[in-house]
């Protein structure tokens, strides 16, 4: 049996408190595809998923 968390999905504010980077440089970096984009979850909804922005740190780390 496998112990498996489901996906967390994380805010602007939340993906600005992990990278320590501004909002404004985020979107910046998804334009060039450089930064995980965020998935549409309804008209004016927008998140992360959390493994991607993680595995995002690890790899500038």
């Amino acid at each position: 049996m496998t112990n498996t968390q489901p996906e967390r999905f994380l805010r602007i504010s939340d993906v600005v408190a992990r990278t320590a980077l501004s909002r404004s440089h985020i979107y910046a970096l998804i334009s060039r595809e450089a930064f995980p984009a965020p998935r549409k979850l309804g008209l004016k909804c927008s998140r992360w998923i959390e493994s991607e922005v993680d595995a995002w740190i690890n790899k500038a780390s």
